[in-house]
């Protein structure tokens, strides 16, 4: 092979390597094909039958509906172990679950109860000033005044404006006069780095029809949690969970399908614009 070939083959497989590595999104898309054909997700404690009957009047209404045949898709979620500094000064451990889809971190596996914010500081690309900011509002119930921001956060004049112009923005705080706000309805975001969890982790053969893909990267939520959780929190390790999630639907008489999503491991419904739809 001529010299100048050979150096081309090796310049653009070096190319090729470093796109493929500052490519987050597509390194995960590349991880999930070598993949061993076996996903790591939580317990179902729910069948679909068990979610239609219990909701059986809820979903058919007056009785003119029909059930047609459910459909399961897993959800990605991102598995942290970390460890943090409480309040005491004293180090903890947790484990985190955060969503791929919906950006935000998941508080109990019970209620699955979440966060609302991160979903929009991941897009803002928020950094750990911007946080300092958003969680110093959130401490007091979304809203405070310059000075009394200036005060919390001990902060130089010029420093502080610095601050609230990068925040702002980003569109992650608004500014009145002197009044400073958050730019979330119903913020979540001053929350433990920690995830109750009591359900087990099962493995099941993958079925790549049946996965909903990532809108968010491993190295985005890694990210957006060291920018939230401050210089201490330190991720241990990471794994990639999913949720498993029933699709049912039920035809009305006029011949449209009404669609409704629900959690395997609650039996709750949620709200489809929490999700992407599915294919």
């Amino acid at each position: 092979m001529p010299r100048y070939v050979t150096l081309a083959f090796i310049v653009a497989v070096g190319v090729g390597s470093w796109w493929l590595w500052n490519d987050s999104q597509l390194l995960d898309k590349v991880k999930d094909y070598v993949e061993n054909g076996e996903i790591r997700t939580l317990e179902a404690r729910y069948t679909a039958d068990q979610i239609m009957a219990q909701n059986r009047n809820e979903l058919l209404g007056n009785g003119n509906r029909t059930f047609q045949e459910p459909s399961l898709k897993f959800y990605p979620y991102l598995l942290l172990e970390a460890k943090y500094t409480r309040s005491d000064k004293k180090t903890a451990e947790g484990i985190l679950l955060w969503g791929l889809v919906d950006g935000e971190m998941v508080l109990d596996t019970e209620t699955w109860e979440k966060t609302h914010g991160f979903e929009d500081a991941i897009n803002a690309n928020a950094t750990a000033t911007d946080f300092k900011v958003l969680n110093a509002l959130a401490k007091y119930n979304g809203t405070l005044t310059r000075d009394q921001l200036q005060r919390e956060l001990n902060l130089e004049l010029d420093t502080l404006d610095r601050w609230i112009d990068s925040a702002r923005s980003k569109h992650l705080i608004t500014q009145k006069g002197n009044e400073i706000s958050l730019h979330f309805e119903k913020p979540r975001i001053l929350v433990l780095p920690e995830t109750k969890i009591k359900q087990w982790l099962v493995t099941k053969s993958d079925d790549q029809a049946q996965r909903i893909p990532k809108k968010y990267s491993k190295a985005q939520v890694e990210k957006v949690a060291k920018a939230a959780f401050g210089n201490d929190f330190t991720i241990r390790n990471t794994s990639e969970v999913f949720l498993p999630v029933y699709s049912i639907q039920v035809l009305n008489q006029d011949g449209s399908l009404l669609t409704s999503y629900w959690n395997a491991l609650n039996g709750q419904r949620i709200q489809s614009k929490f999700l992407v739809p599915t294919p």
